[in-house]
């Protein structure tokens, strides 16, 4: 692996431990019945949504570090495709925890939109890196 892959690897598993206590705190909310959490759906499934797809997308961010150097593309198209993969599990659930951050949300704010932002980052970082491998 290069250096920039493997320093882009290194920062994604620093970021395991906070999914993890993500997922302890969602935990507690249901245990201890904390209010705006049980009792308000909406924002207790666009947490959950949130908590899972930074769970699965540092995964496959991960993985496909492992790709990125293998790829036929340029150093420039390297750089941005690490940059786009590793956007999603930032964006995305970024998008889902803050527009419902307060309690008393029923609807998601404006901010639902980086996980528009965060998708999009996703696709065009696969596919270009899909097409660099073929």
């Amino acid at each position: 692996m290069s250096p920039s892959s493997l320093s882009t690897a290194g920062v994604l598993l620093i970021t395991v431990p906070a999914v993890a206590f993500g997922g302890v705190s969602l935990l507690t909310f249901l245990m201890r019945n904390v209010p705006g959490y049980n009792d308000n759906p909406v924002r207790r499934s666009l947490w959950r949504a949130g908590h899972a797809h930074a769970g699965v997308l540092v995964l496959f961010s991960l993985v496909a570090m492992l790709y990125v150097d293998q790829a036929d593309l340029s150093d420039g198209l390297k750089g941005l495709v690490r940059t786009l993969i590793v956007a999603a599990p930032i964006l995305m659930p970024l998008g889902f925890f803050l527009s419902v951050i307060r309690p008393s949300d029923t609807k998601p704010s404006k901010l639902i939109w980086l996980t528009v932002a965060g998708g999009a980052a996703l696709a065009v970082g696969t596919l270009t890196l899909g097409v660099g491998l073929l």
